[in-house]
């Protein structure tokens, strides 16, 4: 084999111990001995089964969100979301192991985001979607994120359902989906159908499967950093301005606590005042009464002394 094709057989391998014994459960002498290889040109092509899970799980997810993207291109509302239901069940049906993968490790050897991640992206472009109907329905377009989450959430599990006991037929699941989705449970279709826009609809998979080639990956790579970096940095805003939230109440109790200790003190000083004016009068009252005693008696020994006279 070339070495680039030499690079596929063990990513095929890979995907398919991956689907069956998870990340944690495959090992590279695994992967070595179902290639036929030794463990060396494992490493020599990826650095070791964390190389190989990263390449698996950045095509499965690139493959599903094509799929879901063309589905959204629909016109009409109802014929987006039965595209995007039937696009989910297409790539469960047709990369079986792909799903598996994808839903049961998420793991973060992969580099390239988990399962959420994916659901999220998928869930902020029927957002807009949902947002543009709520707009001619005169709902709340602010609501849109959060129905986006019910519709992409509630398509997702049944899909991990559907992934194992594969009945009903998987136009017939859509319909079923749409039918709860569209009109709810109490106008629920005893017959639901696809419309005939979507019947029999077989969306296109990415036609290249390749991996990228080092500049690619370079620009992935810093791609994805750039990304991080944002995170970590609306992180710090976020917790800057948390911080400053925290000191600017702190303040403020600080200064609500000076304040009624100041109240407390000028309350306190009045009291004393107050007292202190209280006794001075009563010393005063006490001055008056001793003088006016003092007074009278200097009367009464002058009378007495007149009287002898």
């Amino acid at each position: 084999m070339t070495g680039a094709e030499r690079r596929e057989q063990l990513i095929q391998v890979g995907r398919t111990l991956f689907a069956d014994k998870g990340f944690d459960g495959t090992s590279v002498e695994e992967i070595a001995a179902s290639a036929m290889v030794s463990k060396p040109v494992v490493y020599e092509h990826f650095g070791g089964k964390e190389g190989i899970y990263a390449v698996v799980i950045d095509r499965e997810m690139q493959r599903l969100l094509s799929l879901v993207t063309q589905a959204l291109s629909a016109s009409h509302a109802r014929i987006k979301l039965e595209r995007a239901a039937l696009a989910l069940l297409q790539y469960i049906e047709e990369s079986s192991e792909g799903f598996r993968i994808l839903v049961r490790d998420s793991h973060a050897a992969s580099g390239t985001g988990t399962f959420a991640s994916l659901i999220s992206d998928i869930a902020s472009q029927v957002e807009d979607v949902l947002a543009d109907e709520f707009k001619e329905r005169g709902y709340d377009p602010k609501l849109a994120p959060m129905y986006a989450q019910m519709l992409v959430g509630m398509t997702a599990l049944t899909g991990q359902w559907w992934l194992e006991v594969r009945k009903p037929r998987r136009e017939e699941v859509a319909a079923h989906l749409v039918n709860l989705s569209w009109n709810g449970l109490t106008g629920l279709d005893f017959n639901p159908a696809l419309t005939a826009a979507t019947r029999g609809l077989v969306l296109s998979p990415p036609t290249e499967t390749r991996t990228a080639r080092p500049g690619e990956r370079e620009s992935k790579d810093q791609e994805k950093l750039r990304r991080e970096q944002e995170k970590v940095r609306e992180r710090e805003q976020r917790e800057r301005a948390k911080q400053l939230e925290r000191q600017q109440r702190e303040l403020e109790k600080a200064q609500e606590r000076e304040q009624r200790e100041r109240a407390k003190e000028l309350e306190r000083q009045m009291k004393e005042q107050d007292k202190l004016r209280r006794e001075q009068e009563k010393a005063q009252e006490r001055e008056q009464r001793e003088r006016a005693k003092e007074l009278e008696r200097l009367q009464r020994e002058r009378a007495k002394g007149l009287d002898r006279h």
